[in-house]
């Protein structure tokens, strides 16, 4: 298990590449079990969760190669064996839930595990369970599995999301491309990474409209043709690189995202006093004049502040001047991170879902936990602007989210390395 030690105190300066987008890949890749034919996503993303989310799909009896040093996924499921998700790979990952719409869909039977993935609160299942019950579909809880059948195919109804869930949009989709008739998806997810899935369906002659909206509408097809479809950029990895250089200092270039992607977190990074100028290629961030001022964040769905760059901002916050206040909308129990701040100095009092974070002048290096994906790469970025050494232990989750974290800020100037846990 590795570690990665971080020794603060050094501007950074360069360019950092954006990779394509987890949870947009880890949706697509689901995609190929609604068509016989193959799948191509280009830009994808080198993660332990791509690599978990292949071996689910190859137990399935999918076909998935990686090409190009990882960077093209090359799918087929024409040859499909098995239609029972198990226990021991869905556990590792909440993504692993989405193969249970398209099976459906397809073939009419699935049996799916219940999911597991990063500790921030329960996440429960049902809303994806409710949106295949209003397609017709028959389902049993036994044993910690979904059994889910649809005698004689899915039909076409009408889905209202009493939240506006991504995972049960995105599974919801999957599945009414298949159904028999129109399906209407109301209070649904709008991310960005929803409308790249839709973008990709609709390449494999899927009949979409309003992705990106409140309300979907989806036609069903008799079946989906193959397709080439390129993963949209990770807007989350841009979040959190774009907020190095304002707690570290200096200035960096991030490239290949689109600002976009970020409106309700870039103006936020703007009203701390931080410099956000769109590039050629990507975004110039820099930190304008001494420390960031104080700015209240509560996040919300899309096009709300993202969750997941709350504890990447909070790190950021600890050495803000003032007294900021982080409420979480999303998930409980997501302020884990809160705790290992501390014990690098920051000054923070949690009280359910919010947290106030009132600033200090300079955090100290620590050894810290890393408790979930997020939590992770924030203590990396309060260690860039600590005084001495962070280690910051148990960095699997990091992989899960992020590519060579260490070499894209090192190649910055970060004083940074990976090393084995003794």
């Amino acid at each position: 298990m590795d570690s990665i030690i971080v020794k603060g105190g050094t501007e950074l300066r360069g360019q950092i590449p954006i990779a394509g987008a987890k949870n947009a890949c880890l949706t697509l890749m689901p995609a190929t079990l609604l068509s016989e034919e193959p799948l191509t996503l280009t830009n994808a993303p080198r993660l332990s969760d791509i690599r978990t989310m292949t071996l689910l799909l190859q137990s399935l009896g999918a076909e998935v190669q990686s090409l190009n040093d990882g960077r093209v996924l090359a799918l087929s499921s024409h040859g499909l064996n098995n239609h029972k998700a198990d226990y021991d790979i869905v556990r590792k990952m909440r993504a692993s839930i989405l193969v249970l719409g398209p099976m459906l869909a397809r073939d009419g039977h699935a049996v799916v595990s219940l999911p597991g993935g990063c500790a921030i609160g329960a996440r429960p299942v049902d809303l994806h369970l409710t949106a295949l019950e209003a397609m017709g579909a028959e389902l049993e809880l036994k044993d910690g599995y979904v059994h889910a059948k649809a005698a004689g195919g899915l039909k076409g109804g009408i889905v209202d999301f009493r939240f506006a869930s991504v995972g049960a949009t995105e599974n919801a989709l999957m599945a009414a491309t298949l159904a028999k008739g129109t399906t209407v998806l109301n209070n649904a997810a709008r991310e960005p990474e929803i409308v790249d899935l839709a973008q990709c369906l609709r390449a494999m002659g899927a009949q979409i409209e309003g992705e990106g909206t409140s309300r979907i509408e989806i036609q069903g097809v008799e079946r989906l043709n193959g397709a080439t479809h390129q993963v949209v950029a990770d807007r989350i990895e841009m979040g959190t690189y774009m907020l190095a250089p304002a707690i570290a200092g200096g200035e960096v270039e991030v490239l290949g995202g689109s600002i976009e992607l970020l409106g309700a977190f870039v103006e936020k990074l703007e009203a701390a006093g931080v410099s956000v100028t769109p590039t050629k290629g990507g975004v110039l961030v820099a930190r304008k004049n001494g420390r960031v001022d104080a700015v209240d964040v509560t996040t919300e769905p899309y096009p709300g502040f993202p969750t997941d760059l709350q504890a990447q901002f909070m790190a950021m916050m600890c050495t803000a001047n003032g007294t900021s206040v982080l409420e979480e909308k999303i998930f409980e129990n997501r302020f884990m991170h809160a705790p290992e701040l501390i014990r690098m100095g920051a000054d923070i009092e949690v009280h359910g879902g919010t947290a106030t974070v009132t600033g200090v002048e300079r955090l100290r290096g620590a050894p810290v936990m890393a408790t979930d994906l997020r939590a992770s790469v924030s203590l990396i970025l309060a260690g860039l602007a600590a005084e001495g050494e962070t280690r910051v232990n148990r960095v699997y989750h990091l992989d899960r989210g992020y590519e060579s974290v260490e070499t894209k800020l090192g190649a910055c100037g970060a004083n940074i390395e990976r090393v084995k846990e003794e």
